[in-house]
């Protein structure tokens, strides 16, 4: 998938002809969104994305790239549905997982509560969501800190329970919004090797 900045507000995706493939996890067309600055009568329209159309199929590996308020970040809440666009359609086929820029925990909850919610909200069984716990883990390395409430984390940590908490369910497309800041350079090194095999061999996006 290639991606474009037409502008410093708008932010274009074309990894091929969008709407070709009927094997599409994800698929995007023509999203636009605007916020609105300013108090009235002065209050302008800022435009962040204009036209903004993408395809997924399993196994792909793709990167939004754009400068600062190219819309990268509205672009991925629109596509998990967190964001409703002002125009445009999004087509979702089996799971989607989020990692968003900043973390969306519980501060007085431990890194092992946060996945025991998590899990029964993907509707997982507790064998399932224990498995999938310990495995993340191990891949990412934080579980010292599986009884540690989140408010006590470091940033790295807390980027890593993140992370996990977005693979839990073992999505069939994986969006990530900046998912490694924090992590010193082995775990970097690591869990984006290892991220990219598992998408891959699983048919994963």
């Amino acid at each position: 998938m290639g991606t474009k900045t037409a502008d410093p507000v708008a932010l274009s995706c074309t990894p091929g002809d969008v709407g070709s493939s009927a094997s599409a996890l994800l698929e995007a067309s023509g999203i636009e969104k605007s916020y609105r600055r300013g108090v009235w009568p002065a209050r302008c329209e800022h435009r962040v994305l204009r036209g903004a159309s993408l395809a997924l199929d399993p196994g792909e590996v793709a990167g939004l790239v754009g400068e600062n308020g190219a819309g990268k970040s509205t672009l991925m809440k629109i596509l998990v549905g967190a964001l409703a666009p002002d125009a445009g359609s999004v087509t979702r086929a089996g799971r989607l997982g989020y990692c968003p820029q900043e973390p969306v925990v519980y501060e007085r909850l431990t890194c092992d509560e946060h996945f025991e919610l998590f899990g029964h909200a993907y509707g997982m069984t507790p064998e399932q969501e224990r498995r999938s716990r310990r495995e993340l883990y191990e891949a990412l390395g934080f579980e010292r800190y599986a009884a540690t409430r989140a408010g006590q984390l470091s940033g790295g940590t807390l980027a890593k329970l993140n992370l996990g908490l977005a693979l839990l369910d073992d999505p069939a497309v994986l969006l990530l919004d900046e998912p490694y800041a924090g992590f010193d350079f082995d775990t970097y090194r690591n869990s984006g090797t290892s991220s990219r095999s598992a998408v891959r061999r699983a048919g994963r996006s």
